[in-house]
């Protein structure tokens, strides 16, 4: 390692120790009343209409947070804000497909709108368009999965990034999932695009840490979720789902986690890739 990258990794290193959040707000963590633990803070989530994301939504905005929910399709928007609202829940919704850039714009402008501001990103939305060989997938197969799953949280977090600037600090949350660790059998392209975000994470934590941004990934076992429809096209793999992770988790057992990564208890987690899965292969 040359001395410009030793040097390089030292800056980083005191970034880190220096930046992620006040200490005033570490002490004061274990102080505060957790049913509130984000009051007044925003939170864009992307694919939160439903499963996991919608789990995330709800927990965020019963912990207090004005949340901003999205997703491909209006009408689901329409039925997960009413859903919440109906729960006296600070909610509010925008179509967004992540891939597109001005849908991407349109949840920015959004957030701002309603809010004034945005405090915490949480990127659950992904696709799958293919179950088959990784080595016979097509440029455009390779295009939409990397598009949506990897390039989309980069390019979003940058247009909010300064918005979270403004606040003083903010929280990253990167949805995953254990498919990076233990590969499953023709989701090649797939478990490649959740493997990418492991190490998105890393480096984005290293990038923001002197903003005083925190970034961390959420990696789910098996959740029962719409996304499981898995189910109906490999029946052959799901008692190996359930041989290398264990019991089907619940949407909602992945929601308070990220709570914790958004609040202050967690001011001294970066860069981290948490397993919520049962069980964790990984050391």
């Amino acid at each position: 390692m040359g001395s410009a990258m030793l040097r390089a990794a030292w800056w980083t290193l005191r970034g880190l120790q220096r930046s992620l959040v006040p200490l005033s707000a570490r002490m004061s963590s274990n102080r505060t009343d957790r049913s509130y633990a984000l009051a007044d803070k925003v939170a864009v989530i992307t694919g939160s209409t439903k499963g996991i994301g919608f789990a995330i939504a709800r927990r965020l905005a019963r912990d207090g947070a004005h949340v901003v929910v999205s997703s491909r399709k209006q009408h689901n928007v329409d039925r997960a804000v009413a859903a919440l609202q109906g729960e006296g829940l600070s909610v509010t919704g925008t179509v967004c497909h992540v891939g597109k850039a001005e849908d991407r714009e349109r949840l920015v402008a959004t957030a701002l709108e309603h809010y004034g501001g945005v405090d915490f990103l949480v990127c659950v939305a992904g696709v799958n368009p293919l179950v088959g060989s990784t080595l016979g997938a097509s440029e455009q197969v390779w295009d939409k999965v990397l598009d949506v799953n990897v390039k989309s949280p980069a390019l979003l977090l940058s247009q909010l990034l300064p918005h979270m600037e403004n606040r003083g600090a903010g929280s990253v949350v990167l949805v995953s999932s254990m498919v990076a660790y233990v590969p499953i059998p023709k989701l090649g392209v797939y478990n490649t695009s959740k493997t990418a975000l492991l190490g998105l994470c890393k480096s984005l934590a290293i990038e923001l840490a002197p903003k005083g941004i925190r970034v961390n990934c959420l990696v789910p076992g098996i959740i029962k979720t719409d996304f499981m429809q898995v189910e109906k096209t490999l029946p052959y793999l799901l008692p190996d789902f359930n041989d290398i992770y264990g019991l089907f988790g619940e949407p909602e057992e992945c929601a308070g986690i990220v709570s914790f990564l958004c609040s202050s208890d967690a001011s001294y987690i970066t860069g981290e890739n948490i397993v919520v899965a049962g069980y964790s292969p990984k050391l």
